[in-house]
């Protein structure tokens, strides 16, 4: 695809296309035809690849395992930039979550949206891809709240209660806020502490 326009086969809608699912996906893999070295996810049965992670995106994942790995003991694990197993077409890879503790630490299976307590997506030049593609994604699966840490305003924006592709509660905190995860009362973050 060349810049903003549209495909060649997307002007002909009724041009059968044939989307790609998790066992497609990982046999692509176990073939060699995507490496450790290809930093993709699948979105809506199709290879997206994922933005560079630059130095601030970087720190802000660092930030958020450094504050709040000790701070969840028990209570959440903690991952970052590990797959999201959505639906059979859908396994994205945020940048950091907390989840719903288990004994074998998803050794046997990826998280599912039902495990999910915290999502956070880190962005700078991803952020339309993450408020357009990855945001209703997430709503339409229900994971209960996401944070998008949006480098480039200085602020974090919140959004909680999803419904259909949209979440219901949003709101935007900046450097002096806290934030605190609704599935985790009394674990509180501070702002700066995510984007310095």
């Amino acid at each position: 695809m060349d810049g903003d326009r549209p495909g060649l086969l997307e002007r002909v809608p009724e041009v059968r296309r044939h989307k790609l699912d998790i066992h497609g996906y990982y046999r692509m893999a176990e073939a060699g035809i995507l490496t450790r070295d290809d930093r993709v996810e699948l979105i809506e049965g199709e290879i997206v690849d994922m933005v560079p992670i630059g130095s601030p995106h970087s720190a802000a994942v660092n930030g958020l395992i450094a504050v709040l790995a000790g701070a969840v003991q028990g209570r959440a694990t903690v991952t970052a930039q590990s797959p999201l197993r959505l639906s059979d077409t859908n396994e994205p890879q945020p940048d950091f979550m907390l989840l719903r503790p288990r004994a074998d630490f998803y050794r046997g299976a990826h998280p599912t949206a039902a495990d999910v307590l915290l999502l956070v997506e880190v962005a700078q030049s991803s952020l339309a891809y993450d408020r357009r593609v990855k945001l209703p994604l997430y709503a339409r699966h229900k994971v209960p709240e996401v944070w998008i840490v949006n480098l480039g305003e200085g602020v974090v924006e919140v959004y909680r209660e999803p419904k259909d592709e949209a979440y219901l509660a949003t709101t935007r905190a900046a450097r002096g806020d806290m934030l605190e995860p609704a599935a985790l009362p009394g674990l509180r973050i501070a702002v700066t502490e995510v984007i310095g």
